[in-house]
């Protein structure tokens, strides 16, 4: 079966090639942009199926010589190197199985990110804000571009909600591992008996989607021109340059007040409120829409954590796969390549041992 799809795959990739050397596609921008696409997104898949058929080649050689050679030492050569395509066969075919599975087609997109206070008060907002960081200096690790577009921050400096957008290669299947509710374990500086308290954060993580995926009708959009809040001087207080945008169908509600200008805003707003629509319409029913929002971000409570940071043992543990890193302190100023690998891997096999169809 997984032969058969990669025959199948293999003579699409060879007639693609064919069509982005044909002039009539060439004069065609947008064609040719799209077919060249699609010979890279196959590209990885391709060479290590034709890997494998030269592996299997060199085997059945092996094995044709070795029936008919009757010189012991050459056959003992033979015997080694017949063993030896058998044991990269065995690698290669579950390299092949990973790269069959259905490939989340978010995976290339920005995102946009929403991190919320949870239980805990002012300590949860603080700790929010040291996830911000966690999150920045991660992508200043990756050459990723990060761009606030709302927040409400704290007198301490703490996040009660901040919304802002990651762009750069792959930035979701990287980081759609951090949805759900992260609990902290430390003293609060406010905190005078050294107590150790918990508080929550809650992240969402929502793919960005382009016009083409989401369109917005005008008369189901109401758009209200408000004064920003927060830090800023008088100019933020005296000019109206917050806007509100209100979807009326669904209820959702997205507000951007981070640059000056009312249209920078808005374009801000216009690009959270068609991820957070992506992120409905995706579900059959209104209700299967908010069981998803619940599994994703949680509701804040202690108990509903994917991951939590123990500042008092230094160390970070991600419920989900049963991971612990003694190594907190480097883990949020963005030292989280082992723990989102181990994730990614933990998904490929979950969906290798459900079965998913090639």
């Amino acid at each position: 079966m997984m032969i058969d799809k990669l025959e199948e795959i293999l003579a699409k990739y060879l007639k693609l090639q064919e069509l982005v050397s044909d002039p009539s596609v060439i004069a065609n921008m947008d064609e040719w942009t799209k077919y060249t696409k699609e010979l890279s997104d196959m590209e990885e898949t391709i060479n290590k199926y034709l890997e494998y058929k030269q592996v299997l080649n060199d085997q059945n050689s092996a094995k044709e010589l070795y029936e008919s050679e009757t010189d012991k030492d050459m056959k003992d050569m033979l015997e080694e190197e017949i063993y030896s395509c058998k044991d990269k066969l065995s690698k290669i075919t579950e390299e092949l199985k990973i790269l069959l599975l259905p490939k989340d087609p978010n995976d290339d997109k920005n995102v946009i990110i929403e991190i919320r206070a949870g239980a805990g008060g002012e300590e949860a907002a603080l700790f929010g804000f040291e996830l911000y960081r966690m999150y920045t200096k991660y992508a200043e690790k990756n050459r990723w571009k990060i761009e606030e577009i709302d927040s409400n921050i704290t007198e301490m400096g703490g996040v009660k909600e901040l919304v802002f957008s990651m762009t750069g290669k792959g930035v979701y299947s990287k980081m759609k591992f951090e949805s759900g509710v992260h609990r902290v374990q430390r003293v609060p500086e406010t905190e005078s008996q050294g107590r150790v308290h918990t508080s929550t954060v809650t992240v969402a993580v929502l793919p960005e989607v382009e016009d083409i995926e989401i369109n917005i009708d005008e008369k189901d959009l109401r758009v209200d021109t408000l004064r920003s809040s927060g830090a800023g001087g008088q100019h933020i207080n005296k000019t109206e340059s917050c806007i509100r945008l209100t979807h009326l169908p669904t209820g959702i509600v997205v507000t951007c007040q981070d640059e000056r200008s009312q249209i920078k805003n808005r374009e801000k707003a216009m690009k959270v409120l068609k991820s957070r629509l992506y992120d409905y319409y995706n579900s059959k029913y209104e209700k299967e829409y908010a069981d998803n929002r619940k599994s994703q971000i949680g509701t804040g409570d202690r108990s509903e954590r994917i991951r939590t940071y123990n500042y008092p043992q230094g160390r970070v543990t991600d419920h989900r796969i049963g991971m612990t890193l003694y190594n907190l302190p480097d883990f949020l100023m963005g030292d989280m390549d082992a723990m989102i690998d181990a994730l990614a891997i933990a998904d490929r096999e979950a969906k290798l041992s459900s079965g998913e169809d090639y």
